[in-house]
């Protein structure tokens, strides 16, 4: 069983809107989850594998309460969030969401949800890699959804 997460402003696979990128508003989209079964935390990776310096990390963000079914747009770049979220460092170095900005062609960007069965014990401004380690006998669920972009 998988979560599965979609985006009112994207499709599975469909172009991820101008709004949404180094292009123009720079904000993270609207993106809704739902899971069959019940964990104690969500955390979100938005990453793009087709960057020519390897994985490049768009967003972090973890410790998500278990009863949140989505997030809505816009979501500030502070370290943690009213409801007890906490955000991690981009690939630029900064806490929270960074749009899709490929020096050129098409990219894909992977919006990747995982339930734990625990908060976890790891800070804010914990990067990539430091999460995926805390994840690890944790996770009970997970799910993506991916979008694209394209520069010339």
């Amino acid at each position: 069983m998988a979560v599965t997460i979609t985006s009112s402003a994207f499709s599975e696979g469909g172009l991820i809107p101008l709004r949404y990128t180094c292009d123009d508003l720079n904000i993270s989209p609207p993106l809704e989850w739902k899971s069959p079964r019940e964990g104690e935390s969500w955390a979100i990776i938005c990453d793009d594998p087709d960057a020519p310096t390897g994985i490049w990390t768009h967003w972090i963000i973890f410790n998500l309460p278990p009863q949140t079914p989505s997030l809505p747009e816009h979501i500030m770049g502070r370290e943690e969030l009213e409801n007890g979220a906490l955000q991690g460092v981009n690939s630029w170095g900064a806490i929270g969401y960074r749009g899709p900005c490929p020096s050129r062609g098409m990219h894909r960007y992977f919006f990747k949800i995982y339930l734990l069965d625990t908060m976890l014990d790891l800070p804010a401004g914990s990067k990539h890699q430091e999460l995926l380690k805390a994840m690890d006998r944790h996770l009970l669920d997970q799910g993506q959804l991916v979008g694209i972009y394209f520069r010339e």
